[in-house]
């Protein structure tokens, strides 16, 4: 289990004396074998509460690297406000493209706060957890933004005045357990209605794996945002804009995503034969609702009305899907694909999944495969019946 931070813990973790071990910490080997040993030694100059302070944050900033680069070895984090934080594309976009001034609701450890800053907004940060206040403070003095931190109750606090509310409530509960019901998020999502009231523009996180249904209360634009086809997380924004859901994109070297949106409602063509490839949607155009649309662009059939997979004669130019070349398909039964990839002289599969109760590592296991070639298995469904496609390994 992480470890909960005390305003004394980021007291000593911003002194001098902290920053020598800190320093000595971030080439030693922190695995709990090293650490029985390395703990000890320490405690001769650091009490139990720094020790398990330092090494806590020079773990945390090795996980951080991939979101934060460079600045992660300045920086303090939290176990769930690293995981909580943007993907850093997803930041720095809308930073840059969010206007006005801006209040940062829910701020935590001030990672978007410090984004709003880095793209040159006037924005302010607010949150309740003083431990988290003290945290951006010291992020933002040791990345050189003065920006200015409020520890309040933003369902109770009178907010400052500005063009934009960026609210980012938390969805994990004290438990550290996901929170899916928007009523339950810390504050709940309904307090958005009220900012609108006093914002021109209100936008709100919230999980990746929301159920859309709870949004129709809410007149406002609903994005799902993915990262190189890794779906990250969703967004809620009000404004004058009207409602509808868009799929985006964000992919290497492009600063703005690529937006999918479609206004009707559609039906997919289903097939009774799987041929030729076998596609994929992005994860953000599944959350989004728009797997029929997708399929019906790259000229497609779907399997099942229920299920996300779609097959093509060739292989579909488009950056919404991922495809792989269809070898062969059959009823499931694990004897006989066993057979068919002995005979091939299988020995690799990668197996994917979508409608079937069988997972990969059970099927895996029964396979008991021996043999030099690879394949990827597919198990699914056709018009409501389990089969099980083999397609050739995917190539990008």
């Amino acid at each position: 289990m992480s470890k909960a931070f005390t305003l004394d813990d980021i007291a000593f973790l911003t002194s001098d004396k902290a920053e020598k071990l800190l320093q000595k910490l971030t080439t030693e080997d922190l695995s709990d074998r090293n650490l029985i040993n390395l703990i000890p030694k320490l405690r001769g100059t650091y009490s139990a509460e720094q020790t398990s302070a330092a090494i806590e944050t020079v773990k945390l900033r090795r996980k951080a690297l991939d979101k934060f680069g460079d600045d992660a070895a300045k920086m303090l984090f939290t176990q769930d406000a690293l995981e909580q934080a943007s993907d850093p594309q997803i930041r720095e976009f809308r930073a840059n493209y969010t206007p006005g001034a801006i209040v940062d609701l829910c701020c935590s450890i001030g990672t978007d706060t410090l984004a709003f800053a880095r793209a040159g907004r006037n924005v302010k940060g607010i949150d309740i957890d003083p431990v988290r206040i003290a945290i951006a403070r010291h992020n933002a003095q040791k990345l050189d933004y003065p920006l200015e931190f409020i520890i309040a109750d933003v369902t109770k606090a009178q907010l400052p005045d500005a063009d934009t509310v960026f609210f980012d409530p938390a969805r994990r509960d004290e438990y550290g357990k996901r929170i899916y019901d928007v009523d339950k998020y810390i504050p709940p999502l309904s307090l958005v209605r009220d900012l609108r009231r006093s914002y021109d523009l209100v936008i709100s996180k919230l999980s990746p794996g929301i159920e859309t249904q709870q949004l129709e209360q809410y007149a406002g634009i609903v994005s799902f945002l993915s990262v190189n086809g890794d779906l990250k997380e969703a967004e809620l924004t009000l404004s004058n804009s009207g409602s509808f859901t868009t799929a985006e994109l964000f992919l290497p070297e492009r600063i703005e995503p690529i937006v999918y949106y479609h206004a009707e409602t559609v039906e997919a063509t289903l097939t009774d034969t799987p041929a030729g490839w076998l596609n994929e949607p992005d994860p953000a155009i599944i959350r989004a609702g728009y797997v029929q649309h997708i399929t019906n662009d790259c000229d497609g059939n779907m399997l099942d009305p229920t299920i996300a997979y779609f097959t093509t004669a060739g292989k579909p130019d488009s950056v919404w899907v991922r495809s792989w070349r269809i070898l062969d398909w059959m009823p499931f039964n694990l004897k006989k694909l066993k057979a068919y990839l002995k005979q091939r002289n299988v020995g690799t599969v990668t197996v994917k999944k979508r409608g079937s109760p069988i997972t990969p590592e059970e099927l895996q296991a029964k396979l008991k495969l021996k043999g030099n070639n690879s394949l990827t298995v597919v198990l699914t469904r056709l018009h409501g019946n389990p089969i099980v496609i083999i397609c050739e390994d995917y190539v990008p």
